[in-house]
């Protein structure tokens, strides 16, 4: 019995026996499948991917085949196009002769495992492509694995986790582009011939003005409904490219990667390097078939505990106090959001430091010291009193960097990352560097500032994890080597790549100990909004901006990836000082914040009567529909990048039935403001068209009447195909529907 098939046994895996091996490769989800091929002395090809129809041999009957490598290696294609995979070996040679040498098949319980092993026909190079298909969701994971055994090390300069081939036609591409605090913008496009190219060098965050993901719809024009359409998500948290290549030939193909400038990875004989996955699906039902198979699959696959839980209701202090924190205003802070009814509150930035004091963002970054002029009575007084007020605690921290201005670089400058002999390149606060998560020492003092907080704290419940710094210094001491010389200079190009190996490293001991603690993914906002992070967070920051406008563009775009419970949104105040001061009403900024994991950033002493109210309300009805909100399945039914005036999406529980169940939650916002507006009729979607449902508002605004159509009953066929006339009369105005099911 082979390894592989020993270790699939240990984690309950099924190894399918008796199985030979005829040259075809079938990878099958419940509506969707792959299929590839290898004859003797070849390399793998491709052929298909789409819906669960095809044979390879209706495919050649009908011409329809692709026949092209599934991993095409530099020096074996055609140069026209692009390799997903080059090496140069030890002599030089930059050529790949990749034949397949094996094809195994493994059976788990939640999915079927395609390993299919291939072997240069000069050099002992051996790479193996790995597809992972789903029992439960359309959605496949690919990868490849590379080794040698030649006498010295080899640099892979091309190492693609994937490559897909699709038919040319009319096909557009969908990807999320932006900034901080603007992240997540929709980009949508048609193909044209040449080369399109996504990527993202921040080298520690890579999701603010790029994101590792991307949609291409097959039939024209992108729809949410309707229509064949591709997801592709690269499940990494450093640099990352993802390419388009369109010839004049009749293929468009998609590249995925880690981006490989700078990056020229050294590998030793023997040793194993593992590209990030790329997680795949395809739906005839268009973008919106593609977002609910991707966050079906981060429920039960790619996020922390099956990641269908459902987040508390928090207070982050953030953007109430800043780096102003003590102890009675921590207090203060606690006893408002238990009275507005929250559950959680969580202490930023500001409460650590001992020679050096964190008043603002330029010292004491790497000090994770309790500072006893702000806190006296250390985290024990506010564990207690959050115990007292019936809810829970949390805190900040940012483990992987350092301010020049702390005790902590002044005992050890070269945990950070620099060029020896080459002027700092300083970043937040004008003092702040990123440490050096290659080096095992810096991944040992990562892992015991939560250690530390946990163990000594153990009523902590909830780590904010910030990431506030791209890497400016591309140079590593430790992988030069311990004695400063440049015994390993050959190494700095894996800096890139081991960075974020090391995190992983931290992450899994984290996890391993703390598995119940709720970890929270923040990048200076959405910076890290990535499958390479999620299954280690219960969560993730989607943005900086907390302006309720911008938000809702903001999370629209995120939602296409990224399932609710995943994305953190919050309450902010007004005027807001992101915007230029623009005013949002409270029950607006209330209602778009619920659509996801609700929690609120600003300072309750400072809120109106109105406010207050209103805050009380939401979380109270919040409440009532939370779990359908952040585990149901979401149906995007009136974009605002349509430019209608509206944006209107909903929840829907396929299961719920049952007198008075909750069926869904619907929210609709009007995002333009001017006379006489012609606003769209909302056509829901998802609904049992045989049900009955009744609308039942929530969130209503203080001081007024719930709308016409609360208490109203339809027919789910009425809902989804005539639909409703939802009133938005005000400026701002925006309605929060729950619906219950009719027996």
């Amino acid at each position: 019995m082979k390894k592989s098939f020993v270790f699939l046994l240990l984690l309950g895996a099924i190894p399918l026996t008796g199985l030979a091996w005829q040259g075809k490769v079938v990878v099958e989800t419940p509506h969707t499948q792959m299929i590839l091929h290898a004859d003797e002395g070849k390399d793998l090809r491709m052929d298909y991917y789409g819906e669960r129809v095809a044979t390879l041999q209706e495919l050649r009957d009908a011409g329809d085949a692709f026949d092209f490598p599934a991993l095409p290696a530099y020096g074996t294609v055609d140069m026209i196009h692009l390799p997903a995979l080059q090496v140069q070996h030890a002599d030089g040679d930059l050529n790949l002769e990749l034949c397949v040498t094996d094809v195994e098949r493994q059976d788990a319980p939640r999915f079927t495992l395609h390993v299919i092993t291939m072997a240069d026909h000069l050099q002992p190079v051996t790479v193996k492509v790995f597809y992972k298909a789903y029992r439960e969701v359309d959605v496949i994971e690919t990868w490849t694995t590379i080794e040698h055994r030649e006498k010295q090390s080899i640099v892979l300069k091309r190492f693609d986790s994937g490559h897909l081939v699709v038919r040319r036609g009319n096909v557009w591409i969908t990807h999320l582009h932006g900034d901080w605090a603007a992240e997540a913008h929709v980009t949508q496009e048609p193909l044209s011939p040449g080369l399109q190219v996504i990527r993202n060098t921040d080298g520690a965050r890579n999701a603010h003005c790029d994101a590792p993901e991307l949609m291409l719809s097959l039939d024209g024009k992108p729809a949410e409904e309707t229509g064949r359409t591709i997801g592709a998500a690269l499940c990494w948290s450093g640099n990352y490219e993802l390419r388009v290549n369109t010839s004049n030939k009749s293929e468009h193909h998609l590249y995925a990667g880690i981006d490989p400038q700078s990056s020229e990875y050294v590998l030793e004989p023997k040793e194993v390097f593992e590209t990030p996955h790329l997680a795949l699906s395809f739906s005839v039902e268009g973008m919106g078939g593609v977002s609910r198979a991707f966050h079906r699959w981060a429920r039960t696959e790619g996020m922390l505990h099956r990641g269908m839980g459902v987040g508390d209701i928090l207070l982050n202090s953030w953007e109430g106090l800043y780096f102003d924190i003590d102890e009675s205003r921590m207090k203060e802070m606690m006893a408002d959001i238990a009275d507005l009814g929250g559950e959680l509150f969580v202490m930023d930035d500001g409460w650590f430091g001992s020679k050096y004091q964190r008043n603002d963002d330029s010292a004491a970054l790497g000090d994770w010291i309790v500072d006893a002029r702000k806190l006296p009575d250390g985290l024990q007084a506010l564990t207690d009193e959050a115990r007292g007020r019936g809810i829970k605690f949390g805190i900040w921290v940012e483990p992987e960097a350092v301010n020049t201005k702390s005790e902590l670089f002044e005992r050890h400058p070269e945990w950070a990352l620099q060029v020896k002999g080459r002027e700092l390149k300083l970043g937040r606060g004008g003092t702040q560097l990123v440490l050096d998560m290659t080096n095992p020492e810096v991944q040992d003092f990562a892992f015991l500032i939560i250690d530390n907080l946990l163990s000594q704290n153990p009523e902590i419940s909830y780590i904010k994890w910030d990431a506030n710094a791209s890497i400016q210094n591309y140079g590593s001491p430790y992988l030069r080597g311990k004695d400063g010389k440049n015994s390993r200079q050959s190494k700095q190009s894996n800096l890139y790549i081991d960075y974020h190996k090391g995190l992983l490293k931290v992450l899994q001991r984290i996890r391993e100990k703390y598995p119940d603690v709720v970890i929270q993914d923040c990048a200076s906002g959405g910076g890290r909004a990535n499958y390479g992070l999620l299954p280690y967070f219960d969560e993730f920051w989607v943005s900086d901006n907390t302006d309720a406008l911008q938000r809702v563009y903001i999370q629209w775009g995120t939602s296409f990836f990224f399932p609710s419970n995943a994305m953190a949104q919050h309450i902010g105040g007004a005027p807001y000082w992101n915007t230029g001061g623009r005013v949002i009403p409270i029950k607006f900024r209330c209602d778009v914040a619920m659509s996801g994991r609700l929690g609120i950033e600003l300072q309750p002493k400072h809120m109106t009567d109105e406010e207050r109210q209103q805050c009380a309300t939401c979380f109270r009805d919040y409440k009532e529909l939370r779990k359908v909100v952040q585990t149901g399945d979401l149906y995007r039914l009136v974009s605002p990048y349509d430019r209608g005036g509206v944006a209107a999406q909903m929840y829907v529980d396929p299961k719920a039935s049952g007198e008075g169940s909750v069926g869904g939650a619907l929210f609709v916002y009007k995002v333009d403001n001017y006379y006489n507006q012609q606003l769209p009729r909302v056509r829901l979607a998802g609904l049992d068209p045989d049900g009955i449902y009744t609308l039942r508002e929530r969130n209503v605004r203080v001081g007024q009447e719930p709308c016409s159509l609360d208490g109203k009953q339809f027919s789910g066929r009425f809902l989804t195909t005539v639909g409703i006339e939802v009133p938005l009369w005000e400026d701002y105005a925006s309605r929060v529907f729950l619906l219950t099911v009719n027996d």
